[in-house]
């Protein structure tokens, strides 16, 4: 039997795989202005390199990172005063907490697009670094 903070971890880590895929579907840079180089490199690799996280990208991801860190501690404390009289596993609480870290980021990327905010950057002609 899997142990639940197995199971919350496995969570965790689907969340930000979750995130990371958003956003970078979501990328200015997007799918319509790369060629591939290959096809089974697929949207990440072009022909003028990898895309990198640019400052922004690193607070958004370290930001992602430190609420699913504090929901892993507070959630399981939370549980009982947002739901008295009702028994919630740790597991139970962890996961909605990742949950809600998830859709709330949905709209903190959304405003950063609309400022003009790039999470990632992709080099141009090998000019940038």
């Amino acid at each position: 039997m899997v142990s639940p903070d197995a199971v919350a971890a496995l969570a965790a880590c689907f969340i930000v795989v979750m995130v990371w895929l958003r956003t970078r579907l979501h990328h200015a840079g997007g799918r319509a202005r790369e060629r591939p180089l290959e096809p089974q490199h697929g949207p990440t690799r072009t022909a003028a390199g990898l895309r990198a996280v640019t400052p922004a990208g690193w607070g958004y991801f370290v930001a992602l990172l430190l609420l699913l860190a504090l929901g892993w501690f507070a959630a399981p404390a939370l549980a009982p005063h947002l739901a008295p009289g009702t028994p919630v596993a740790p597991l139970l609480a962890r996961v909605v907490w990742f949950l809600a870290v998830y859709y709330l980021l949905i709209p903190v990327h959304r405003v950063l697009r609309s400022r003009g905010v790039e999470l990632f950057k992709t080099p141009v002609g090998g000019i940038q670094s």
